[in-house]
């Protein structure tokens, strides 16, 4: 008969086993990369709020791949966890590469989390080939305040400096794609008031109010994109991916817009919740339309 301890070791030798057996094939993610490793620009202090880092997740296979940069939400006062790893992890189920950011959140404002976002896509591109990554296939994604830093990225880019003593910072900064889910777009009359505040003040100057109402930020340069959202949406009225889907459209970017009838915000993958959870079915072959994987 075993003893109590003998049984206890067995158990959790079986749990272990068990653990193994769900993550098996799963991509493990590495340990973050510090987007500046000596301390970034603008720093506060030292601890990981103030050190801005992106965590890879590549799936296995023969590359070159294409790459989405994930950018949670959580009004640019925080970063919400079921928007970033398990994001990262459906992308990699097709083939795609990814890497979810930690960007610099309140108190820190405009423009620190645009030059997280901006370097991260500096520093895959620099860095493409140890990563099986296509240079010409760098995406962004991102929810909510997410989907407003990814479409900050998406409309306000800039080719990288020639001369640049840091080589990351030579290369374009520009992503190839944008996924915008529930996203935060304009500071005007739709506005999530909570994400300006954090990230421009509560009275901020006209200017940069409209400067980052996206919406009047697309040119014909923005690139491809897929926005969702919930007719519904009590957090970010659904205004904020209709306006910026009509700016696509005057400017005549490819787009996909795919609005669902009802859902409340913050939803991520929307694994529960019938209807909405199509839109990964839907990313995934708009993704593939567009080269980022294979048909």
């Amino acid at each position: 008969m075993l003893t109590n301890t003998a049984m206890l070791v067995v158990m959790i030798g079986v749990l272990v086993v068990s653990a193994s057996a769900v993550w098996a094939g799963e991509p493990a993610a590495a340990g973050p990369i510090f987007l500046w490793p000596e301390g970034a620009p603008g720093a506060r202090g030292s601890t990981m709020e103030d050190r801005p880092r992106i965590t890879p997740f590549i799936p296995a296979g023969d590359g070159p791949l294409g790459c989405i940069i994930v950018c949670p939400g959580g009004g640019y006062g925080g970063r919400a966890g079921h928007e970033g790893a398990p994001v990262s992890k459906w992308l990699n189920s097709f083939g795609v590469a990814s890497f979810v950011l930690d960007y610099r959140v309140a108190p820190y404002r405009h423009p620190i989390p645009l030059g997280d976002a901006q370097r991260s896509i500096r520093l895959v591109r620099a860095r493409a080939a140890e990563w099986k990554i296509d240079p010409k296939r760098i995406g962004i994604l991102g929810f909510s305040a997410g989907g407003h830093l990814a479409a900050s990225a998406a409309t306000l880019f800039d080719a990288g400096a020639a001369d640049a003593a840091d080589p990351v910072d030579r290369a374009s900064s520009r992503p190839d794609a944008a996924i915008l889910c529930y996203p935060v777009i304009s500071f005007g009359e739709f506005r999530h008031h909570g994400s300006m505040v954090n990230l421009i003040g509560e009275n901020p100057d006209g200017d940069l109010r409209g400067k980052l109402s996206l919406e009047s930020s697309v040119t014909p340069q923005t690139p491809p994109t897929f926005l969702w959202h919930t007719s519904d949406d009590g957090g970010v009225p659904v205004e904020n991916s209709l306006m910026f889907a009509a700016a696509l459209h005057k400017n005549k970017v490819p787009f996909a817009l795919h609005v669902f009838p009802h859902g409340s915000h913050g939803l991520g993958l929307a694994t529960d919740v019938p209807e909405v959870k199509e839109w990964t079915a839907l990313c995934e072959m708009w993704l593939k339309g567009i080269g980022f994987a294979k048909k």
